[in-house]
């Protein structure tokens, strides 16, 4: 016997060592039975003719190519004089060691796979139990995506062999373990979420107290937001971004119910609504079917859709129309107080107007910072 160090979940991101005794070899009932049957003095035909089974039966147990079933174990009982039970164990502890010794076969085999993820950096978030292992590291990892492995891995996030909303192919993106990661964390995070029936009418009515926040933007402005997502039954989650991951949110349905994943990843007010806009106009424009990753070029995407969802959020922060009359009425500059001013008028915040007119090189990035604030969500939405 040698001593083996099984790490087992012991709450949601602690982990605790069990000590179990696992053989490092166990026999198949076949060796104790050509035992027993050379003692006896029995051939393969008579003991199949005692115990009234096929002779090629025993013989496939024989050779090991066939379990001994509970069947065989009280058959073997009479014949034998050796206990159905005593058959029976043998045959569990040799299953149990196959078991065992395939499952530790996949993990190696996986090691490389797993050797692909910012381990490192999902530790830092609490997302997965620290260990400098790489054994350790693939089981953890296998068990945070729910998989038994590697392949099913793949099956899930790179062939899309699941035909559901919650999963896309991420083949051909640029890191797709990464965002894999990521993704799996905020489906962790919805399933421990109750949330009410999605209502589209409720989510559109929320609309002008979503863009009432982005105007005021109040200390607890995304705890606020996910109250109004939640009336609608939408979850709103924000999900630390992860190293060499360019994602800013995905919209996808979780069940029956939208998820709005963010990462706020520029840390400032004006990305922030824009890209919650943006998912959120895929929610009420195209359905449970389409699955959105921004700033990620991945084979499913829908340009026509995406600018869609651009559309929206443009609409819904800084529209279109609002754009052509601020610059009508100020073709060759614009002071703070313009902003303020046509802020105002256009029920929006000054930081939606001077991101448009950074982004259209109209003025330079230098001017109207004042009016773009920070956001940090890291304590509105725990991963601890």
């Amino acid at each position: 016997m040698k001593l083996l160090t099984i790490t087992t979940k012991k709450s949601k991101d602690k982990t605790m060592a069990t000590n179990q005794y696992i053989p490092t070899i166990v026999f198949h009932p076949a060796e104790t039975l050509r035992e027993k049957l050379e003692e006896m003095g029995m051939g393969i035909k008579e003991f199949a003719l005692r115990t009234g089974k096929p002779e090629k039966t025993i013989i496939a147990v024989l050779n090991e190519e066939s379990s001994l079933t509970p069947e065989m174990a009280v058959l073997f009982e009479n014949v034998t004089k050796i206990p159905a039970n005593f058959w029976i164990n043998k045959q569990a502890r040799y299953n149990e060691y196959i078991a065992r010794k395939r499952y530790a076969e996949a993990i190696a085999e996986a090691e490389e796979w797993a050797k692909k993820f910012p381990y490192a950096e999902m530790v830092k978030h609490n997302w997965i139990p620290p260990t400098r292992n790489i054994e350790g590291k693939t089981i953890n990892l296998l068990a945070y995506f729910g998989v038994a492995s590697h392949r099913a891995w793949e099956k899930l996030y790179m062939e899309s062999k699941l035909k559901v909303a919650a999963y896309t192919s991420l083949k051909h993106t640029h890191e797709p373990h990464a965002i894999s990661a990521w993704l799996r964390k905020g489906e962790l995070q919805a399933k421990e979420i109750g949330v009410p029936a999605f209502d589209s009418k409720q989510l559109k009515a929320n609309i002008p107290a979503m863009r009432k926040l982005m105007v005021e933007q109040p200390v607890n402005f995304f705890e606020q937001l996910q109250l109004l997502c939640f009336e609608a039954g939408v979850i709103l989650l924000f999900t630390p971004k992860l190293p060499k991951v360019p994602l800013s949110g995905s919209t996808r349905w979780i069940n029956e119910n939208p998820l709005i994943q963010l990462t706020a990843r520029y840390g400032q007010n004006d990305r922030f609504w824009f890209t919650f806009f943006h998912e959120l106009g895929h929610i009420i424009l195209h359905g449970k079917k389409y699955i959105s990753l921004e700033n990620i070029d991945f084979s499913a995407a829908d340009p026509e859709k995406e600018q869609a969802a651009h559309d929206f959020a443009v609409k819904h922060t800084f529209s279109k129309e609002q754009e052509e009359k601020l610059l009508s009425e100020h073709p060759t500059s614009i002071t703070a107080n313009d902003i303020v001013d046509y802020s105002k008028e256009f029920n929006t915040h000054p930081a939606m107007i001077i991101g448009r007119l950074h982004h259209l090189g109209l003025i330079p990035f230098s001017v109207g910072r004042e009016f773009i604030l920070s956001i940090n969500l890291s304590s509105d939405n725990t991963d601890e």
